[in-house]
Order: structure tokens, then C-alpha cells, then sequence
């Protein structure tokens, strides 16, 4: 079936789309956005792919729902758009990036930047319905993101991973710790940054490992 994302990464998951758990997907998805409000916007589902070429994938970072207030979500994890406030785990991960590495605290929460360096951030669950957290789980996003966790581990080796949370850690089990680089630390949530994320350095940690391979670092 016919899927808008990006010409890279639609050659590599053009299996997945077939699957009859996608068709179940795209159709509950498409009854989602013609009942309600739904985020992000439908353009913006595959934007994280549209945004990080493969060829160019360096690192991964996995976020678990998007954002389900209004004008939040826009297809990365983490990120929100131009002049929308900071939410609490995208103000602690540029808190920690400061720390780590010395970057000014940006006036914007839009990670295009990083995304366009070869940083791929991937929700679990691609769609939420607006207002209620995690409506969209086990609706087979989760089969679909799973897929390109494979792909990525089976296609690429020297990629880091940064991963979390309980949740994000889970997910990217498949990536093999000798062949890639892993970083773990507990989600940069309120209730979780201050037991271990904060001082983690994965930022820096993950520029060390980049030079090692001969690649150009990631401009936090």
C-alpha cells in the first residue's frame, strides 16, 4: 500500500507495509483524524524519517507517545515546534546537553537540527489522540517501530543509541552493543532526570564515539 514517508526508508520497510497489522493501522489511524483531534498533524506521522535520511543515520534516540496537547507534537520525539513552551523532558535534556557540552540553551524546542544531522527521533507510537496519553498504543505502531529498530540494527553497525527509560531500553535490545554504541540512563522526565539522567553525558559520550569512527560529531 501506498505510504508517504521518505524514498530511503520506504525501500527498506516496503515489507512492513503490507502486513495486514499496517492496514488495521492506517485504517484506525484515518478514522482517528476524521472523528477528532489528532496529533501531530497527518503530514507530519513520518516526519522523523523525512527528516534523517538513512544514509546519513547516526544516532537514535527513542521517545515513547507524541505529545497530545495542542500545538505540541510534530513528528520527532522530544521536539516541539517553533514558540511553543519547552515540556519538562525537553527542558532537562537541554539542561544536560548544556552541562555536558557546553551548548547555550536554545531559544526553540524544534530538533530539526538534529534530526538533519543524521539523528533519527523515533516515537514508539506515532499518533495520539489529543488530550489522553497513549491512545494510540497497541494499535500496531509499536509492530511498526520495532520493524525499523531491526532494520536499523541489521542495515547499520557504529550507531549509537541512546536510550531513556525502562521503556525506550526495551526497544532498542535488538541493536548489538558490540557493533554499535550504547547509551542507557533513566528517562529525562521530572520524575526520573535527578536518579542518574542528569551527569549522564550521553551527548558528549556520543560525539567521543562518532570521532572514533571517523564520522562528524552532532552539533547539540
Amino acid at each position: 500500500m501506498e505510504v508517504r514517508i521518505a524514498e530511503d526508508w520506504k525501500a527498506l520497510l516496503h515489507e512492513e507495509f503490507e502486513k495486514p497489522y499496517f492496514r488495521e493501522l492506517v485504517a484506525f489511524v484515518r478514522q482517528e483524524y476524521a472523528s477528532g483531534s489528532v496529533y501531530p498533524q497527518g503530514r507530519n506521522i513520518f516526519r522523523a524519517f523525512d527528516k534523517c535520511p538513512f544514509d546519513r543515520l547516526k544516532v537514535v534516540i527513542i521517545g515513547q507517545d507524541p505529545y497530545h496537547g495542542e500545538g505540541q507534537a510534530n513528528g520527532l520525539c522530544f521536539s516541539v515546534g517553533a514558540g511553543v513552551p519547552f515540556p519538562p523532558s525537553l527542558q532537562n535534556i537541554f539542561k544536560e546537553v548544556a552541562a555536558d557540552t557546553g551548548r547555550p540553551i536554545p531559544t526553540t524546542g524544534e530538533l530539526d537540527r538534529w534530526a538533519e544531522q543524521g539523528v533519527l527521533l523515533l516515537n514508539a507510537v506515532l499518533t495520539v489522540r489529543a488530550h489522553e496519553a497513549a491512545s494510540h498504543a497497541g494499535r500496531g505502531w509499536e509492530l511498526f517501530t520495532d520493524a525499523v529498530v531491526r532494520a536499523i540494527a541489521r542495515e547499520k553497525q557504529g550507531v549509537v543509541y541512546m536510550l531513556w527509560g525502562s521503556y525506550a531500553q526495551k526497544k532498542g535490545a535488538i541493536a548489538d552493543p558490540t557493533r554499535n554504541c550504547i547509551l542507557k540512563a533513566v528517562h529525562p522526565s521530572p520524575l526520573s532526570a535527578y536518579r542518574g539522567f542528569f551527569g549522564c553525558r550521553h551527548f558528549s559520550q556520543a560525539n567521543a564515539y562518532l570521532r572514533s569512527m571517523g564520522r562528524e560529531e552532532i552539533l547539540w
